[in-house]
């Protein structure tokens, strides 16, 4: 899992049918720090994140592919959670 802040949402029209109804969000992975960490992904929104949102983010096809609830769904990334707060040491 890594960390990711929303930072923008795509429109498609046409898309696979396991993706019908599911939103799909670009997503910028982060450091512990906040800073990117390198280029931002397409992942499909499994828990209703917004646009500035920081969220938990996967990258395995499998799971991130029963983030749909369908089995052998085509996804690479996926939302998995909002996160609320970090706390780094005490």
């Amino acid at each position: 899992m890594l960390m990711g802040r929303v930072v923008g949402t795509v429109v498609s029209t046409h898309k696979h049918t396991t993706f019908e109804g599911a939103a799909l969000l670009l997503v910028q992975p982060l450091n512990i720090d906040d800073t990117p960490r390198g280029a931002a992904v397409l992942a499909v929104d499994g828990v209703g994140a917004g646009v500035d949102e920081k969220v938990l983010l996967v990258l395995e096809g499998r799971a991130a592919g029963e983030t749909l609830g369908k089995k052998g769904a085509p996804v690479d990334a996926a939302i998995v959670g909002i996160i609320d707060t970090v706390t780094i040491g005490d």
